[in-house]
């Protein structure tokens, strides 16, 4: 079962620095239907205006991921991290026990990402940041791995979470097909370009969940970015 949620009907709003659109229920934008997926929590599409971002604020007890998608964003924190994260790279930092953080955009050009939050599975651990460049074109057929806490990826060289859930990303040629194996469910956003996901059609900017199947079979209309995100439902007590 696919569900897409087109980029017109997200949740927008625009505080002249920021123009954001949100997948979930995110600061004053609420929508009581829309306030997860499984361990998903948050997915916003942010645009930040040069020389602008986000002031030192505090999280704990969420491993949150930023993808780039044009222009770069410059990371500094409590932990003495400080470092710049370009178009198509990525970073993760897992809150843990409490970490303070800024992100501003110091370029000339506005600066697109995805910052992505996912409810870890231990609490309270020793908060860590990291980034990473990630391969741009897709090879053998598949997405790169990119983020991933799962015992099975330990030794495939991708920014590790605290939660048995992974991340995929990648490009696509106009007319390319790949295979994409989902352990769980999927979140999956459609970057750029436009391609079916098992034949439903996603656009730049929409997200859409998949869930009931264990494979994606992906085909680009146009030359497609696209990111897969392979998350744990929800635990039912």
């Amino acid at each position: 079962m696919i569900t897409v949620y087109p980029y017109e009907n997200l949740g927008h709003v625009n505080h002249g620095w920021l123009d954001a659109r949100h997948h979930f229920s995110f600061a004053s934008y609420w929508n009581p239907k829309r306030t997860h997926f499984g361990k998903l929590r948050v997915i916003n599409d942010d645009r930040v205006m040069p020389g602008k971002g986000f002031a030192t604020h505090a999280h704990t007890n969420m491993e949150i991921i930023t993808y780039v998608r044009q222009g770069a964003i410059t990371h500094k924190d409590s932990m003495r991290n400080e470092g710049r994260t370009e178009a198509g790279d990525i970073q993760v930092m897992s809150a843990g026990s409490g970490v303070s953080h800024s992100e501003y955009n110091l370029e000339k050009e506005d600066t697109q990402l995805y910052q992505i939050w996912i409810e870890p599975n231990s609490e309270n651990v020793k908060p860590y940041w990291e980034t990473r460049q990630f391969p741009t074109l897709v090879t053998n057929g598949h997405l790169s791995l990119l983020v991933s806490g799962r015992i099975e990826d330990h030794e495939k060289n991708a920014l590790f979470i605290h939660q048995d859930a992974a991340i995929y990303g990648g490009r696509l040629k106009a007319g390319a097909k790949i295979e994409q194996p989902i352990k769980y469910q999927a979140y999956i956003l459609a970057s750029m370009g436009s391609f079916t996901v098992n034949g439903t059609l996603l656009k730049e900017g929409d997200g859409a969940e998949v869930r009931d199947s264990k494979n994606l079979t992906i085909i680009a209309i146009t030359d497609s970015e696209i990111l897969v995100i392979d998350v744990p439902e929800e635990h039912k007590d």
